[in-house]
């Protein structure tokens, strides 16, 4: 059937397969399958997981060809009865399947060449639905399928992920290249820290609002977890020039909204902004740690070229430890316990001990705008704190004396820095500072805690 030449610029993926629809497989082709159509400026609609279901199947596939201009769907191309696609799309599209000589010899010459005999039910593999143009899979049994209906495109392909990557990889840069709009889609990604994601978005939404209504629109999608909020913003172009400039103003007028609680406008995460704040005003750091077990220092070294301002940490976990190499007195432990949520008490002896411990080469001043500080969640149940949590809480210029002696700084580092820490305790409390002007206080499970990303 002769092929269209009109523009592909939105699409939907269905993943098929039952599996999928329990716990113990999840999809993970369509992100894959998403960044590359969405560097040809292909927008993804929808995404669906179907089960080995034909009339599911056939309804999900009816529906998507009124929506979309390209539909992918992958898995279901197998050799067994429940690998219903191929048949499946050709009931939808009317289409008869004819059994491809080519493709059986391909598959029983494979099997040759491992010394068995072709499975009968392997040569439904062999079936293409009339018109269809056959994809060639290097790396597997079921080979892919090109089908056009009208002016939509449909693309069949195997669900394995090493089977699947490099065949769309071929048609990224072939046919599907050659039907792609113009116009790319570009984005940007913004990271706030300090802030729920309802006061970002009641910051945010008057000036997204705006750029969303102008020519060419910038599109902005709110994520949220623990400790941060990615605003990611997102334009259709004819060049990145042109994408940058539109983006650039999106951006501009976002930071001067969200002020000092977004740290980061080009994706970076927040470790890697601290390193490259630490390395420009060439400090070096080391951390003090007790509860957090040096989930801290482990995220800074993370970092490729940490070691130009990374020294050392010190998982200070005994009082006896935190006594001899943290140097906090006895007083300050009995007073205050071994966690304490006051930071003026317990930081000018961690951080002066702790330089002069591993012998920092740069002396830290209170004068760069840079600063660790720790702020402990305290456990609800009796004793002492059994883990902690850090958040970010912008500190004015004019406080940043007022924190520690004059030969310390402190950092302030966001939930968001560390991985989650899972813990079968009871409830915590994130323990803002007493110099921020908005001290923010909020209580989440332990279960909430262990499973957020």
């Amino acid at each position: 059937m002769a092929g269209s030449d009109q523009p592909l610029s939105t699409a939907e993926i269905i993943a098929v397969g039952t599996e999928l629809l329990t716990p113990f497989r999840s999809d993970t082709n369509s992100l894959f399958l998403t960044a590359g159509l969405n560097e040809l400026g292909i927008v993804v609609r929808r995404k669906s997981i179907v089960g080995d279901q034909v009339d599911d199947l056939a309804a999900t596939v009816q529906s998507a060809l009124a929506r979309v201009d390209l539909l992918v769907i992958c898995g279901g191309l197998g050799p067994t009865e429940d690998d219903l696609t191929r048949e499946t799309v050709a009931q939808v599209l009317d289409r008869r399947l004819d059994e491809d000589p080519a493709i059986l010899e391909r598959l029983q010459a494979r099997f040759a060449r491992r010394g068995w005999t072709m499975p009968d039910n392997n040569r439904r593999q062999a079936r293409v639905p009339s018109g269809a143009v056959v994809l060639d899979n290097p790396r597997g049994t079921a080979p892919g399928l090109w089908m056009e209906h009208g002016s939509r495109a449909i693309v069949l392909l195997p669900g394995p992920p090493r089977e699947l990557e490099p065949m769309f990889t071929d048609l990224l840069q072939g046919r599907l290249a050659a039907r792609a709009t113009s116009r790319r889609l570009y984005r940007r990604v913004l990271r706030v820290a300090g802030r729920g994601e309802s006061h970002v978005e009641e910051r945010a939404q008057p000036v997204y609002e705006r750029w969303r209504q102008a020519e060419p629109g910038v599109e902005t999608t709110v994520l949220a977890s623990p400790g941060l909020v990615e605003l990611h913003l997102s334009t259709r172009a004819d060049s990145e020039s042109a994408a940058a400039a539109v983006l650039d103003g999106a951006t501009g007028e976002l930071a001067e909204a969200l002020g000092n609680h977004l740290f980061s406008t080009d994706g970076r995460s927040l470790p890697e902004v601290v390193g490259a704040l630490l390395a420009r005003d060439g400090l070096r750091v080391a951390v003090g740690e007790s509860c957090t077990g040096g989930l801290v220092m482990a995220r800074l070294v993370d970092v490729p070229g940490s070691s130009g301002y990374v020294d050392a940490g010190v998982v200070a976990y005994s009082n006896a430890v935190k006594q001899a190499v943290l140097g906090v007195p006895p007083a300050v432990l009995k007073a205050h316990g071994a966690v304490s949520d006051s930071p003026r008490v317990t930081l000018p002896y961690h951080s002066s001990r702790l330089r002069s411990a591993v012998r920092s080469t740069s002396p830290l001043s209170n004068s760069q705008p840079v600063a660790v500080r720790k702020l402990v969640a305290v456990s609800a149940i009796s004793g002492y704190c059994v883990t902690s949590r850090l958040t970010l809480i912008p500190i004015p210029t004019s406080a940043w004396s007022n924190l520690a002696p004059s030969n310390s700084v402190s950092i302030s580092i966001p939930l968001s820095f560390l991985p989650p820490i899972r813990t079968s305790f009871g409830h915590f409390t994130e323990v803002g500072s007493p110099l921020a002007s908005e001290t923010v206080r909020c209580t989440a499970s332990a279960a909430a805690m262990s499973s957020s990303a």
